[in-house]
């Protein structure tokens, strides 16, 4: 397909925070081009490369990323603050409008705190062996070599050292390596993927490395290869230790934020049921006052989640069941049973449970979700079966990304409350 340069005006920005403007074919989406602007881009298809900024909008302050632009991991870093979070909670006002709901949307929170706890690093493999270690290039599949990130917290310093002497030590395999670090109260947790089985020899290499770094935990593909030290997260009050690649928030400030908005709906609650609950971002705080019964299809995170709550004294009852949710999910009798429930889903959302929950008698869903899309589709299921929208609360942990949580809480009025109680008998 052949290039053209095109004189363009840049009229809104798109969902993964390119420029957008109309040509004759329709849209033209241009990566780092602001609303408002005239620019020359080189087109291929609906595509463009921004070439020269001719009018600059009067939003665009300076990256503070030398790699801004040719990174994948940040699409939007010129944008005034202002405008930039004006952008991101209209994320989820176009995706709630799309879906036909009538809300109003909070001020966007930001939750970015000190930074990324964690971060999946890439290794790739030269022609000659040699290592490269970093993020992604913006669309493309080469790595933009790092030897450090300004969005990751502090406790992220070692993240990267660690990251490339995992793959120097791995790279005579020349398999494509991705490398989760995650940063906790003991040191830096590593799992790594796409190497394989380990060969004795490998994996004893690793066990240096992993002394060498001062790694709290290293893992292939989810299998212990050494723990130094158990690796410690504290969620409320309560700590618990993680499996290998178990899920968490990507900020300590952005979970933070997300369990105090849940907590503060919740806190008459007398038993809750959380619903993709992991290792009790939720539900270990949640304990405190209410009863909960946490449920996810990973039983090593269940696990975890079921020895935190033991372990701290002064928390109501806590249990666990390991269930596929989207298979399985919970019926409107089962439901009958709590009088909240929350539900914290991957990006494909909760779209079965939503409607069993629609179904139900339940008097109070907080409905957490990293993707507007699906979280709107979920709530129009939710308040087509009766529920009203009492709050919802776009939260910018994903800063300079086009990613951002969202929390919703619905309640169901008294009569309706009521009627569905009666029609389930």
């Amino acid at each position: 397909m052949t290039s053209h340069v095109l004189k363009l005006q840049i009229e809104r920005l798109g969902q993964r925070g390119e420029g957008i403007a109309s040509g004759a074919a329709g849209p033209i989406y241009i990566p780092y081009a602001l609303e408002g602007e005239t620019i020359l881009a080189e087109i291929v298809g609906e595509r463009g490369r921004l070439i020269e900024i001719l009018e600059p909008s009067p939003e665009r302050i300076t990256a503070f990323c030398p790699h801004y632009s040719i990174c994948g991991g940040c699409a939007v870093q010129a944008l005034a603050a202002s405008a930039y979070a004006e952008w991101k909670r209209g994320l989820v006002v176009s995706a709630l409008r799309h879906a036909n709901v009538t809300a109003e949307v909070g001020e966007l929170v930001d939750a970015h705190g000190d930074g990324r706890r964690r971060a999946t690093f890439h290794a790739r493999f030269g022609s000659k062996g040699e290592a490269e270690v970093g993020f992604m290039k913006a669309r493309a599949h080469e790595i933009v070599t790092l030897e450090s990130c300004p969005i990751l917290a502090p406790q992220m310093a070692g993240a990267l050292p660690a990251a490339w002497a995992i793959a120097e030590t791995l790279q005579a395999g020349r398999k494509p390596l991705d490398i989760l670090v995650t940063a906790t109260l003991s040191g830096l947790d590593v799992d790594v993927k796409g190497y394989g089985p380990l060969p004795s020899a490998r994996a004893d290499q690793l066990m240096l490395v992993a002394k060498a770094q001062d790694l709290a935990r290293l893992s292939n593909h989810a299998v212990l290869v050494i723990e130094r030290r158990a690796p410690i997260l504290r969620m409320g009050k309560t700590e618990v230790s993680p499996p290998p690649g178990a899920f968490l928030q990507a900020t300590e400030a952005g979970e933070a934020a997300l369990a105090e908005t849940v907590l503060a709906a919740l806190s008459a609650s007398r038993r809750a049921l959380d619903l993709f609950a992991g290792v009790g971002t939720f539900s270990l705080r949640l304990a405190a006052s209410t009863q909960v019964h946490a449920v996810d299809s990973d039983a090593a995170a269940l696990a975890a989640l079921a020895r935190a709550a033991r372990s701290r004294s002064g928390l109501r009852p806590v249990t666990v069941e390991a269930r596929d949710l989207f298979r399985r999910p919970f019926a409107a009798a089962e439901l009958a049973a709590y009088d909240a429930v929350i539900f914290d889903p991957p990006r494909a959302g909760a779209e079965a449970q939503a409607r069993a929950l629609a179904a139900s008698a339940v008097a109070l869903v907080a409905a957490v979700s990293c993707s507007p899309a699906s979280f709107a589709r979920d709530t129009a299921l939710l308040v087509a079966g009766g529920y009203e929208i009492e709050s919802i609360t776009p939260f910018d942990q994903f800063r300079h990304s086009p990613h951002v949580e969202i929390v919703g809480i619905l309640r169901r009025p008294e009569k309706k409350l009521h009627r569905n109680r009666r029609l389930l008998g």
